[in-house]
């Protein structure tokens, strides 16, 4: 990445508190644990250069926005040393969302604004929907993205690649590792 953008960059963090408990979770669940110690070193790299990082995550039916409620809704004993490893810390931001992308009717894009940030470093979970998702209203709002392939995670590696392509040559986003 440019270190001359950093100070117009956010880190966002899609999806990462997952149950895996659905078709195709275990999948999912095996894919993202290939990603935790990618996620964790873009999380190192984001405090060291004191991005802010965004979580934005599915609610579960539970309309709560407290990280605690969501992650011991989620945890169990399969996940927990993912959730552990990945989950949000103090200072992050956490917003849950109603849909697949992290923008459609969430603040985050007034966050963003406020605190003049218009480059997105993306992760997540899964690529080909929430991630693809989110991109493309990112894309549409004018966003730059960079979004590590290695960050990134689907229930299957074709639907992971095909989203990755898209990122690339439609939303000219990033996608080399982090």
């Amino acid at each position: 990445m440019d270190h001359n953008h950093l100070k117009d960059t956010a880190v966002l963090m899609v999806d990462l508190i997952n149950h895996f408990d659905f078709p195709g979770g275990d999948n999912l669940f095996n894919h993202t644990k290939e990603i935790v110690p990618h996620v964790q070193k873009l999380k190192k790299f984001a405090n060291e250069h004191e991005l802010p990082i965004i979580y934005v995550n599915d609610h579960y039916e539970l309309w709560e926005s407290d990280r605690n409620v969501i992650l011991d809704h989620c945890r169990n004993e399969r996940n927990k040393e993912i959730l552990d490893a990945i989950k949000p810390d103090k200072g992050d931001y956490f917003l849950i969302k109603p849909m697949h992308s992290a923008f459609f009717q969430t603040p985050l894009q007034s966050l963003l604004s406020d605190l003049d940030r218009d480059r997105l470093i993306m992760a997540g979970i899964a690529g080909d929907i929430c991630l693809l998702f989110t991109g493309q209203d990112a894309y549409m709002l004018g966003y730059k993205m960079w979004i590590p392939k290695n960050c990134m995670a689907s229930e299957t590696v074709t639907g992971n690649d095909h989203a990755l392509a898209i990122m690339k040559e439609v939303m000219n986003a990033n996608i080399d590792p982090i």
